[in-house]
């Protein structure tokens, strides 16, 4: 099983095939090369029965498989088989597996706009990607695909019903969906699209509260994120808070999710690196400046919020800068590297597991909100309202003097806060806590980042 894109947290270490760049808050005294030191000598030799056994295995295939196979493709199975068993991460990127990435890291490609991961022979939603046909049909992280266009996915094929999720745009596909706690498949005909990510977007929730939405992290996220953001302070001011949604945030790249951590902090670790070798071992730090001058945040996560938006919520939970709220993350906590073979070939292998400021790592566990929501809809009731609900029901009732100014007494918000709450629950349940950190907050003296 492995990750169907580079979606998730890389560590662009290797190669300008993968648009290798340089993190926006390096680490302190650290410097990201250009490609890790392999060393010369291993120490675990290969033993000479397994090579046997491997050239035995290789000849029988050629001799005895159902269909003759040339030897070019039973290397190449046999590299990516090598890969593939290490981990879900892990691959053997051929040509079309090289542009694959750098569309993924571009935003830019022809498809359905879905994250999906095999596992078990099945096709695995990690999320949908916002304003895209997947998401526009209701496909939820957890869903499960069993057919492409009536075709059963199994391990046999997954690797080619896999590549059926992209095509040219304007070409269709029926997608047999498996929701999660559901036992009922549904078909959903899709259309593809020529998908162009922008990855953040960001509005005025109400007045004096943002929401900024980042749906995953790519190039050019931080600067747009920096664009947007000092495009709505200058038009509104600086909020009393902001919601930082990262939902359904498949992850992407580390050095956009250290940048826009960055943007959120004045000082401390942000994310650490380990693995074996030594150019994996990195520690990046916060530059003095907020973006945001201190205003309180709240982020909001779900299972599908991995890997780099991991960092993301790790980094400013542990540092004390913002509240998390919604549900336990993905739990990607593994760092993958591109190291190039050739101009039309890679590797993408895992080099290191990140750990959160606090030096703790989430593979397999995830981050865990510091307020919990559970997967919840509200819904307006539909009793008869109530006669008398307060003082001004009362017959004969004083007039307060305010409504002689004209003032609207009844306008308490509660109509508002309903309606938000109707159309998505977390983000209602994450302003009103939003709202509460506001009421305690002393502004600090501005800062600017240099």
């Amino acid at each position: 099983m492995r990750f169907s894109t580079l979606s998730l947290a890389v560590l662009l270490l290797a190669t300008p095939l993968a648009q290798a760049q340089t993190a926006p808050a390096q680490a302190k005294g650290a410097k990201p090369s250009a490609a890790p030191a392999i060393a010369a000598s291993v120490p675990d030799r290969v033993d000479l029965d397994d090579i046997r056994n491997f050239s035995r295995v290789y000849e029988i295939v050629r001799q005895a498989y159902v269909e003759p196979v040339d030897n070019k493709t039973l290397m190449k199975a046999a590299i990516s088989g090598m890969l593939t068993g290490l981990d879900p991460h892990s691959e053997y990127l051929d040509k079309e597996g090289l542009n694959e990435l750098n569309e993924d890291t571009t935003g830019q490609y022809g498809g359905l706009g879905i994250e999906v991961l095999q596992v078990d022979g099945t096709l695995r939603i990690i999320a949908p990607i916002d304003d895209t046909p997947a998401a526009r049909a209701g496909i939820k992280p957890g869903d499960t695909i069993i057919k492409i266009d009536g075709k059963p996915v199994d391990a046999e094929n997954i690797d080619e019903m896999f590549k059926q999720l992209r095509g040219d745009a304007g070409s269709k596909v029926t997608l047999t969906i498996l929701h999660e706690k559901s036992d009922k498949p549904i078909d959903m005909p899709l259309v593809r699209e020529r998908i162009s990510i922008t990855s953040v977007k960001v509005r005025e929730l109400e007045p004096g509260y943002a929401y900024v939405r980042i749906s995953q992290f790519q190039d050019d996220t931080t600067p747009d994120l920096e664009k947007k953001l000092g495009e709505f302070i200058k038009k509104h001011g600086q909020p009393k808070g902001v919601i930082l949604d990262l939902r359904s945030n498949p992850g992407g790249l580390l050095t956009a999710a250290v940048g826009v951590s960055d943007d959120f902090l004045n000082s401390g670790t942000i994310v650490t690196t380990r693995g074996r070798l030594q150019d994996a071992n990195l520690s990046f730090e916060a530059h003095p400046g907020d973006i945001l001058n201190g205003a309180p945040m709240v982020v909001l996560v779900d299972n599908g919020t991995a890997s780099a938006a991991e960092i993301v919520s790790g980094a400013l939970k542990d540092n004390r800068r913002a509240l998390i709220v919604g549900r336990r993350t993905f739990g990607k906590g593994v760092v993958q590297t591109v190291l190039p073979l050739d101009s039309e070939h890679a590797v993408k292998i895992t080099t290191a597991r990140y750990y959160t400021p606090s030096g703790t790592s989430i593979q397999a566990e995830g981050i865990k909100p510091d307020i919990a929501l559970a997967d919840l809809a509200v819904n307006k009731a539909d009793s008869a309202p109530v006669l008398v609900s307060s003082e001004a029901d009362l017959p004969n009732h004083l007039a307060n003097e305010d409504t002689k100014l004209g003032r609207d007494i009844d306008n308490d918000g509660s109509a508002e806060n309903a309606k938000l709450a109707t159309q998505d629950y977390a983000l209602s349940q994450a302003l009103n806590v939003l709202k509460g950190l506001a009421l305690n907050r002393v502004a600090p003296a501005a800062t600017s980042k240099h």
